[in-house]
């Protein structure tokens, strides 16, 4: 029995009269309540919508069509127990005769085997109703159900698929609803007459397809390797000893998974790339967070967008989720003049963070930590917080490497890379990087190929951040040297 279904039968036995399940997966839903009420043997399913009215019995055919208050006072009506599934029904929760009929029921119902459930895609609950309101959540298909639909439409076209395969087809469908799993499978034995090796990239199509539909995550693929970060050699070290953290072998070890990282620093010094980076170096997808996507404008929206996503990134576990810039998303986090929304966003999200039993691993960037609420640098919600400083003369040695070897590999030989590093103290990689940018429009415009010199003459040309924002800097140099997170540098002069 799923986590849903216990806790559903939890509350039919237990008389809570009013369920409110927000899902995108109707069908799916409704399937598991019929499941749970057989098996209680004392609660016949009843259906309506606004269209057509109830539909579970010739007796009852299109009862109430149109009609939301009547569909509530059928429930009175019923003899014996029941449970009245109501689509779509968040749509007339504002409406008083309704919002008051249904209080009227929360309390009529509270000794009887009736239960009223509201399916609906997102929360929409008014306040006055919050109360008599049990709100349950329905994952997203577990593995082993999308394995069960995988060889149910695989066998119903007589195709056998090794375990291999099948298991690469189940991690590829992870995080999608099992009526977007049944549409691309059934895409692709009408494409091929069968499911093939090449169909895994459809899935996971359908997949940032699905991600992007949300608005709150996007679904990143990922190029960017740990070789493409220059220096940061202690963090690299952390991250490479932790490589094998997500497989089975681990598992057996008793090692847990690895929660997440938070790394503070300074603008443009490759928080991001090594985001990117780690996923690619891990093979695990990356979703992208921007915190400010989950604040909507209706009374418990925001709620349900963190939830919402909480269940994404679970659902496609293992993952990686890249939260950029969380201290903006949560800076001067007072309550004041959003009803305490920000707050109770915040609380579900750091309530998840250091609870969490999933392999999501968290890594989240911040450029000013003292926009970081207290509760975020606690023990507890990451393994580690890493400080990223402006790199060194060597680590800029070793961006100017990277940067130019990607562009220039067989020509590196002919630029001054001591040289570069020396002469641009202060930059930090994405202006090293800007620099070499600078240096290719110099050259080109000039119909040859950029030297050490157009690079040198285009960083003298860009005033790098550490001396405009030198006092955000020093404040957070100051922080990084008070001992109180690790230093993603070997060295800091």
């Amino acid at each position: 029995m799923s986590e849903f279904s216990r806790e559903f039968s939890l509350l039919l036995r237990a008389c809570y009269p009013l369920i409110y399940i927000p899902s995108y997966e109707e069908e799916r839903v409704e399937k598991a309540i019929a499941a749970v009420a057989q098996e209680l043997g004392n609660r016949q399913v009843y259906i309506w919508d606004f269209v057509d009215g109830y539909q579970d019995n010739p007796n009852n055919a299109n009862f109430a069509r149109r009609n939301p208050l009547q569909a509530l006072e059928f429930v009175e009506k019923v003899k014996g127990g029941g449970v009245f599934i109501l689509r779509d029904f968040h749509r007339f929760l504002e409406d008083i005769s309704i919002s008051r009929k249904l209080r009227n029921l929360s309390r009529q119902l509270k000794s009887q085997p009736k239960n009223i459930v509201v399916i609906a895609p997102e929360i929409n609950i008014p306040t006055e109703l919050q109360e008599a309101f049990t709100v349950v959540e329905f994952a997203l298909p577990t593995p082993e159900e999308i394995k069960a639909e995988i060889v149910r439409l695989t066998a119903a076209i007589g195709q056998s698929l090794n375990e291999q395969f099948l298991a690469e087809l189940v991690r590829s469908a992870q995080g999608l609803s099992m009526e977007r799993i049944r549409r691309v499978l059934t895409k692709a034995i009408a494409q091929n007459g069968e499911i093939q090796p090449e169909d895994v990239e459809l899935i996971l199509e359908e997949k940032k397809q699905s991600i992007r539909q949300t608005q709150i995550l996007d679904y990143y693929h990922t190029k960017e390797q740990i070789s493409d970060i220059g220096g940061l050699d202690n963090l690299k070290e952390w991250l490479l000893r932790r490589g094998g953290a997500f497989s089975e072998a681990a598992r057996a070890y008793g090692l847990p998974y690895p929660r997440g990282l938070l790394l503070v620093g300074i603008q443009g010094t490759g928080k991001s790339l090594t985001a990117k980076a780690i996923a690619h170096h891990w093979h695990l997808p990356l979703l992208r967070l921007d915190v400010g996507r989950l604040f909507g404008g209706l009374v418990g929206e925001s709620e349900s967008r963190t939830r919402q996503m909480i269940q994404i990134a679970e659902a496609l576990s293992p993952c990686v989720l890249w939260i950029d810039e969380i201290d903006k998303g949560f800076a001067g986090m007072d309550g004041k003049g959003d009803s305490g929304t920000a707050a109770r966003v915040f609380g579900t999200f750091i309530t998840w963070l250091a609870e969490k039993q999933s392999p999501v691993f968290v890594v989240a960037t911040a450029n000013n930590v003292e926009n970081l609420p207290p509760e975020i640098l606690r023990k507890g919600r990451f393994d580690e917080i890493f400080f990223v400083g402006l790199p060194t003369q060597a680590e800029r040695e070793a961006i100017f490497t990277v940067h130019l070897n990607r562009l220039r590999p067989h020509s590196i030989h002919n630029y001054d890379i001591k040289r570069l590093a020396y002469e641009t103290p202060e930059f930090s990689g994405a202006e090293i990087e800007q620099t070499i940018i600078e240096a290719m429009h110099i050259a080109f415009s000039q119909n040859r190929d950029f030297t050490t010199e157009d690079i040198l003459t285009a960083a003298s040309e860009i005033v790098p951040l550490a001396r405009t924002a030198r006092q955000q800097i020093e404040s957070l140099q100051r922080w990084a040297a008070e001992g109180k997170v690790r230093l993603a540098s070997r060295r800091t002069s």
